[in-house]
């Protein structure tokens, strides 16, 4: 068995244009000070990040991680969330999403997709510039809204659309395997990919890419009110990356799973910092330990009431609490009676 690495932090919800969060240096003495021995990069966020020099530069790669490891930060994982959700947009989201796009291509959904599909490509050859084996993305979303369809779907609409998802997708996967990284899909409400079941459907028709794996991230299963432990049994196989993020769940006779469009903090369904929400974390720390994951625990602070300084600070203790180092002996070593195949056998009854 492997002991699970960490605890990192996912920066994306840290970064920003007050210091400590604006620059790389400062950002990861910050992440270091909190207790983390690793972060995950938002490869957007220039401020912290130049994807177009990682994609090409080892120098600029080694440089990058020489900053982190001086404050004894290593860097986990890129993470292309943003691009990654547009290589699919369904037309009804095509206002929303423009925002996360380079504004050369804005109102331009072939060009914002394409644009995309170069962004993780290169976010991949910066991760095996920087030594990395695992990125996280979002699958994007042409079928998203035909979720709890009125009217009905119409026949062939839901596997048109996961069809299209795999053409766009293989060439990346290719590209990935290229690198040798993983390209790992945070299974999330809004995503083509939401559960087990459409991970499934995609992995078929991507003719199970060893390339094409998951992000586990159990918050999004307790919104969903899906079993994330028996979720582990099932795709441990396929389970890269890990976010620690935890969530409650409590539906009244008013509002359920899907909130009622109310905000976060009035929702059934909310994100919470570790410890204060609904996860079995010990649970799940003991089956990924079970499965010999080896990646990053890595904490992803959302929630709708905890200052994000406060939760960063508190997980980075609260990860450190859940990881299993692995026994190297079993329990009952003390009683061994160094028997051998003749005792076995006496044993059994057997001459």
């Amino acid at each position: 068995m492997k002991t699970i690495k960490g605890p990192a932090l996912f920066l994306a919800q840290f970064a920003g244009d007050a210091a400590p969060f604006n620059s790389w240096e400062s950002i990861t003495k910050w992440a270091a000070d909190c207790g983390y021995q690793g972060v995950q990069v938002p490869s957007w966020d220039g401020r912290l990040f130049d994807l177009e020099k990682a994609a090409t530069s080892k120098g600029y790669c080694d440089e990058f991680k020489g900053i982190a490891a001086a404050s004894g930060i290593e860097v986990t994982e890129l993470s292309t969330h943003l691009q990654g959700q547009l290589v699919a947009v369904h037309p009804a989201y095509d206002t929303a999403f423009d925002g996360f796009a380079a504004p050369a291509v804005r109102g331009n959904p072939a060009a914002r997709q394409a644009w995309a599909v170069d962004q993780v490509k290169k976010a991949l050859s910066a991760s095996k510039n920087l030594g990395l084996t695992a990125q996280a993305s979002f699958s994007g979303a042409l079928a998203w809204p035909y979720l709890y369809p009125w009217p009905q779907r119409p026949a062939g609409l839901v596997e048109e659309a996961f069809d299209e998802l795999a053409r766009r997708w293989l060439p990346i996967f290719d590209h990935a395997e290229d690198c040798g990284v993983d390209l790992c899909f945070e299974i999330h409400p809004g995503e083509d990919l939401h559960d087990g079941i459409s991970f499934e459907m995609f992995l078929e028709r991507v003719k199970g890419h060893k390339r094409c794996n998951m992000l586990y991230d159990p918050s999004h299963y307790v919104l969903q009110h899906l079993d994330y432990l028996d979720h582990i049994d099932i795709y441990h196989e396929r389970i890269k990356m890990f976010h620690v993020k935890d969530a409650e769940l409590n539906p009244t006779g008013r509002q359920g799973v899907y909130g009622g469009f109310q905000s976060w903090v009035n929702r059934a369904g909310r994100f919470r910092s570790l410890g204060d929400g609904q996860v079995d974390f010990a649970g799940i720390f003991s089956k990924l330990t079970q499965y010999d994951f080896s990646g990053w625990a890595v904490v992803e602070w959302e929630c709708c009431l905890k200052h994000p300084e406060d939760g960063a600070r508190e997980g980075a203790d609260f990860v450190k609490a859940h990881i299993i180092r692995v026994t190297e002996k079993a329990f009952d070593d003390f009683a061994d009676a160094g028997t051998d195949r003749a005792a076995n056998r006496k044993m059994l009854g057997l001459s």
